[in-house]
């Protein structure tokens, strides 16, 4: 009796890998358009019909030309002007290239050596304030890169920026009144200012004296 084996048609080693590897080259080249380039379009245009201002850095213009970033701070040392929060990145103050805390603990000695020389640097630029400091003008955020102040800490260096310019200091506080950023919701956050956008006031209001 004869018995045969049935047969099975078994497709070479070689073309099985050649339709894998066809398949993986597809699937990467499919993949690559979707989310290098379709998808970055899409976001990329989306953006920019919807928040302009915001998809291309929030940019501050003066004259024409950018003179900053509403998101970044920027470091203000002259009586004359507001002081924004501390920045703790390096090399420099508010470097958007190495934005970071100090991480240092609030049992630090060294966080409390740099408050009390904050504080002291306050109290030497304006003798006359015997306010307490605000919290926020003597220790940095956790960026390094905080546009804003509290509308605490604005109106406390008030009286210094106005005996610079030799303005009314209660003029000084109506317009950090008036540059204020209020919580959308009442009660769920604090008012806030952003020092930039109030140093263009300032410089808008009134001459400088120099």
């Amino acid at each position: 009796m004869n018995t045969e084996s049935p047969s099975t048609d078994k497709a070479p080693a070689g073309e099985g890998l050649g339709s894998t590897l066809r398949a993986a080259v597809l699937l990467f080249l499919l993949l690559s358009a979707v989310t290098g380039l379709l998808y970055p379009l899409l976001v990329t245009g989306a953006a920019q019909a919807l928040l302009p201002r915001q998809a291309n850095g929030s940019l501050i213009e003066r004259g024409g030309r950018p003179v900053g970033s509403a998101l970044i701070g920027q470091a203000f040392t002259e009586p004359r002007y507001f002081w924004g929060r501390p920045s703790a990145t390096a090399p420099v103050p508010y470097n958007a290239a190495a934005s970071g805390g100090s991480n240092l603990g609030p049992t630090s000695e060294p966080l409390k050596d740099a408050v009390r020389e904050r504080i002291a640097a306050l109290r030497a630029a304006d003798p006359d304030n015997n306010a307490p400091v605000p919290v926020d003008l003597v220790t940095a955020s956790g960026s390094g890169l905080d546009p804003h102040i509290s509308l605490a800490a604005a109106l406390y260096q008030a009286p210094r920026v106005a005996r610079a310019r030799g303005l009314a200091p209660g003029a000084v506080a109506a317009l950090v009144e008036r540059q204020a950023q209020r919580p959308l919701i009442p009660g769920l956050g604090e008012p806030r200012v952003n020092v930039l956008e109030l140093n263009l006031a300032l410089d808008a209001t009134a001459a400088p004296v120099r």
